[in-house]
């Protein structure tokens, strides 16, 4: 068999890209590569491939992709689907519905399916030209278990409604007329904001999906419109930045530039400056003593995504980091455009251990203590700050729901002055809104160890 299929999958942003080749004439595309591309390279090296094409699914929202990375290093043409035409600020190829792109016996077949944005595609791969389809890359038009969101930012000009009416008809018109044994390889997995309940499988065919994903039951055009635009969580801050600066010709990534090293002079004139401060630290350990203003996101977390939360396009970023860990901090934050690393703190504690004077504690409360926190403190203001899909499951009596995502847009609502408790769902986005709130000057700000899950046990007990 000459046909290569190779999913790409990365973890902390739920993005799956794909190496589609024909071994035999060494002919290959990548499709929704990742910005930093060196394992692409790498690969079709090693296999004796070359990559003549990029092909987007669409302009992503929640990555810049790598296609001028992939672009530049092999000069392959970038493609996108022909609704895309006019849209980008360099030369594309564009592709329209039907078109067949030959890789030697391996074909792909071009599926315009608008819905989750305007220009969506998916890409049809089989093993040669007259034989079943083998595979669809269904972009964010078909996830497992789930369908692209109709409502995100990159869809300018378009109502919620329009797009999901579009989507229900590339659903039903286009990708369900596969045939049940077509593998299906989408763009994202469980976690990504594109969707509200996207499996932890990465892979399945259209006949499963066929009977098991809810948004392809049986059901009319309104009732599938009304399904897929209820309980949508709100897009991060970053998703319209990054769907714009995935149509600009920008600035290519350095993957092995490290950031500049601060002293603690050139640390506090950046943030003299404005700098935002992110401590990406576990928030256990940033709880011990963290310097005054950061803002905390722990790396082995959805690093990118929540700084890009918390943290205004384009905000100079300044990162204090265990020793070892500020590249790989810096590149998480390049894959969703964020390129405004102007130095990093690589040596925190013994920082602070020399500025003591400039060392806080961050107040993180079991659930008891909140308990009795609540009996004594009469004004305490509770944020819940999980999706909509988690407040479902219950709340603490009381609390305002405060979608992390929303916070920095919302923070005017509470009053700095409250003593104020944050929770999600096990601690980690707590320590990250929390320690926002705190940045933003609010006095007494604390988090639940454990989150709603701890609470729901100790009120169980």
């Amino acid at each position: 068999m000459a046909l290569m299929l190779k999913q790409y999958y990365l973890a902390c942003l739920s993005h799956a890209s794909y190496l589609v080749g024909d071994t035999v004439s060494g002919r290959a595309v990548v499709v929704d590569p990742q910005r930093d591309v060196a394992q692409y390279l790498a690969d079709v090296k090693h296999c004796g491939l070359r990559i003549e094409r990029v092909i987007e699914t669409h302009f992503h929202a929640d990555f810049l992709s790598g296609h001028l990375e992939l672009a530049g290093k092999t000069g392959a043409k970038i493609s996108y689907g022909s609704a895309a035409i006019g849209l980008t600020d360099f030369e594309i190829d564009p592709l329209v519905h039907g078109q067949r792109l030959s890789l030697g016996a391996v074909e792909l077949e071009i599926l315009q399916t608008p819905g989750h944005t305007p220009e969506s595609i998916c890409i049809v791969v089989r093993e040669s030209a007259d034989i079943a389809p083998h595979a669809v890359l269904t972009g964010d038009t078909l996830f497992i278990g789930d369908v692209g969101r109709p409502d995100l930012l990159s869809a300018f000009g378009r109502t919620q409604d329009q797009m999901a009416r579009s989507l229900y008809h590339s659903l039903h018109r286009r990708l369900l007329t596969l045939p049940d044994a077509t593998m299906v390889y989408p763009a994202h997995g469980a976690g990504s904001a594109c969707g509200k309940n996207l499996s932890t499988e990465t892979v399945s065919t259209i006949g499963e999906q066929r009977r098991s994903n809810y948004a392809l039951a049986q059901m009319t055009e309104e009732e599938f419109v009304e399904i897929v635009t209820e309980g949508q969580a709100a897009a991060p801050l970053y998703f319209s930045f990054a769907a714009m600066r995935n149509r600009a010709a920008r600035d290519h990534l350095d993957e092995s530039e490290l950031p500049a090293a601060l002293s603690w002079a050139g640390f506090t004139q950046q943030v003299a400056n404005g700098a935002v401060v992110i401590d990406a630290r576990e928030p256990d350990e940033f709880a011990r003593g963290y310097l005054r203003g950061s803002r905390n996101v722990g790396l082995s977390g959805r690093f990118a995504e929540y700084v890009g939360e918390v943290v205004q396009p384009g905000e100079a970023i300044v990162l204090v980091a265990t020793p070892g860990t500020e590249h790989e901090a810096k590149v998480r934050l390049a894959r969703i455009g964020y390129d405004s690393v102007v130095g990093a703190l690589i040596d925190p504690v013994r920082t602070m251990l020399e500025h003591p004077d400039h060392v806080q504690v961050a107040s993180r409360l079991s659930a008891q203590q909140l308990e009795s926190r609540r009996s004594a403190v009469a004004n305490l203001a509770i944020i819940d700050v999980r999706g909509p899909g988690e407040i479902a499951d219950g709340t603490i009596a009381g609390a305002v729901h405060m979608q992390l995502a929303e916070l920095l847009q919302r923070a005017n609502e509470l009053d700095p002055a409250v003593p104020t408790v944050v929770y999600c769902a096990g601690g980690y986005r707590s320590s990250i809104a929390a320690s926002t709130l705190r940045s933003l000057g609010f006095q007494d700000v604390s988090d639940i160890v454990g989150g709603y899950g701890a609470w729901r046990i100790h009120q169980s007990a």
